[in-house]
């Protein structure tokens, strides 16, 4: 077995790293790296779920940073050889656990550890989040695809997040969640698997490509701290220099999900920011904004269909409350007929998952938690975009973490500034003239109309298309 060792003056715990069997000549070899801040919760489920896999990974890194729990003591416990044997084929690993202390670089720290533990010895890096557990057939699937062609640069595991066992907000957000992250990943299958973001929650990428990345880009590591999204990052960079990035059609995990208002906040402002700090021209830090990378169609679109959302929810509910505070307004059916496509998207989205749940299906035909959830999501969105304009120079991996730790109020401004709002325009609503109110109601509803119409097709559209087979 390995022996602790404590490193003078470090101030920290390592197991030493012993090399494994050298490479394969017969068959590709394969890397896994986990990145781990904290996860004395979820380090035993991952590391078993990784263990029982129908292929092992051939060395497993375990990279504890910034850490004050007890993931180290409890990961230092598989740590040493492993062997399973499936279908009569035996597989062998070694479990190498680092405590690497202080990281100012946070998880872009702890992932540039493990490759410069691996990047010699291994064809394949594969990267796992500490609050993933993997289906066991994943590494089996994921190495089959990225085998089956070398254009290929990485392959995305299809992520789910666990439901949990806490209270009802945990509950609700988590199923939330599940259907974002079940729309996100099937808009990618179906744009011909090509992934815009290959996740750091569980990906396999090819050693030669992240070399590449670092010639290409003049890095001395593949993740550099530039960006807020560094696996969106590095996804850009290995399709920038003539990579694939797919997203697996077998290879499943789930993760563990957001459970509090302020640390799903946290989280999304995080991610949003970072995107748009991608999609935005310009240069920022070292990294260029790439608004016409072929990844980023897909954040664009995101970004534009929120935008609708915000302008046609808030558009009803002014115009609504403008038109019964004069006595002008009129009941049409065909209003029923957006929120109605709306609970058929949300359906066949719920249906696509693979794992669902009755909890899925009522949270999309109930329509009501559906559209709380996308008003939770329109905060994180004017959030983040807001930060972006303003030049704030914040650390919002901090943030996150203070947010999971149940410190911060910042989740609750966009709904004082939503407040402050209405209440100015309800001010200068009741002091104009009765005449401009008509004019403003004659205008305002038609722009309304027909933005909802566009808004509505395109809804109709994606919940009509074939799924051709794909589970999320």
């Amino acid at each position: 077995m390995l022996t602790d060792q404590e490193l003078p003056n470090a101030g920290y715990l390592k197991v030493v790293q012993r090399k494994t069997a050298e490479k394969s000549s017969d068959r590709a070899t394969i890397a896994c790296v986990i990145p781990a801040y904290n996860e004395e919760d979820t380090i035993v489920d991952v590391l078993n779920a990784l263990l029982k896999q129908t292929r092992l990974p051939d060395v497993i890194h375990v990279v504890i940073n910034n850490t004050d729990d007890e993931t180290f003591y409890l990961a230092r416990e598989f740590a040493g050889p492993h062997e399973h044997t499936y279908q009569d084929l035996t597989f062998q690993t070694e479990v190498f656990v680092h405590d690497i202390g202080v990281n100012t670089d946070k998880k872009v720290g702890a992932l540039n550890y493990g490759f410069s533990q691996v990047c010699d010895d291994y064809d394949y890096f594969l990267g796992v989040d500490g609050d993933t557990i993997l289906d066991k057939h994943a590494v089996e699937h994921l190495e089959k695809e990225i085998l089956s062609d070398p254009r290929v640069g990485g392959v995305s595991a299809i992520y789910t997040v666990a439901e949990t066992k806490k209270g009802m907000i945990a509950k609700y957000l988590t199923t939330g969640q599940r259907a974002q992250f079940a729309a996100f990943n099937m808009d990618n299958l179906l744009r011909g698997r090509n992934m815009a973001v290959l996740g750091g929650q569980c990906s396999i990428l090819s050693m030669d490509a992240l070399k590449n990345v670092m010639v290409d880009n003049r890095q001395a590591t593949p993740w550099v701290k530039d960006s807020e999204v560094e696996d969106s990052l590095l996804s850009l960079q290995i399709k920038s220099i003539g990579y694939a990035t797919k997203i697996s059609a077998r290879a499943r995990a789930s993760v563990g999900g957001m459970e509090t208002l302020r640390a799903l906040d946290g989280q999304q402002v995080k991610w949003n920011y970072g995107a748009i700090d991608l999609m935005w021209p310009g240069q920022r830090s070292n990294t260029p904004g790439q608004p016409l990378h072929p990844n980023l169609r897909l954040r664009w679109s995101e970004n534009v269909s929120m935008l609708f959302n915000i302008v046609t929810r808030m558009g009803f509910i002014l115009l609504l409350a403008a038109s019964l505070s004069i006595g002008a307004y009129v009941f049409y059916w065909f209003w029923l007929i957006p929120p109605l496509v709306a609970v058929l998207l949300n359906f066949r989205i719920a249906l696509s998952l693979k794992d669902r749940s009755a909890r899925d299906i009522a949270f999309a035909l109930l329509a009501v938690p559906a559209e709380l959830y996308l008003w939770l999501r329109i905060g994180h969105f004017v959030r983040a975009w807001a930060k972006f304009f303003s030049k704030q120079q914040t650390d919002n991996w901090a943030a996150q973490a203070r947010a999971e730790r149940g410190a911060g109020y910042g989740f609750l401004m966009p709904a004082l500034v939503a407040l402050v709002i209405i209440a100015g325009l309800t001010f200068a609503w009741l002091n104009l003239p009765g005449g401009v109110q008509s004019a403003v109601l004659a205008i305002g509803w038609p722009i309304l109309y027909i933005t909802t119409l566009v808004q509505t097709l395109f809804m109709l559209r994606k919940a009509l298309r074939r799924h051709r087979g794909f589970k999320v």
